[in-house]
């Protein structure tokens, strides 16, 4: 993962999420997310619900409703459980595979 944003972020990916899917807070959580994960240079994040709300200022059930629609959207791996214990996350960013087939 790189140190910047890709310009698909901001120039696809927010007006689909913020406009088409009137979800904002989606669009913050996976900014929040990826923006975590490119500074660890890893694609896997640990980030409890709590801590994803307290960093970005949302309610806690806002992340859980933003987390299940990035899950749904391909986003972020609906594959790896977040637990109490272990609340890993893994940012996807589906879009890169598509530009290297």
């Amino acid at each position: 993962m790189s140190d910047h944003f890709d310009p698909y972020v901001l120039n696809v990916l927010m007006p689909d999420l913020v406009g088409h899917d009137r979800s904002p807070a989606a669009f913050v959580v996976y900014l929040y997310l990826l923006g975590k994960a490119n500074r660890a240079k890893r694609d896997t994040v640990s980030a409890s619900l709590q801590t994803i709300a307290t960093e970005t200022g949302l309610s806690k059930s806002a992340v859980q409703i933003a987390l299940r629609r990035l899950k749904r959207r391909g986003l972020l791996d609906a594959a790896l459980e977040a637990t109490v214990t272990e609340p890993l996350r893994r940012v996807l960013q589906p879009w890169q595979r598509l530009r290297s087939a």
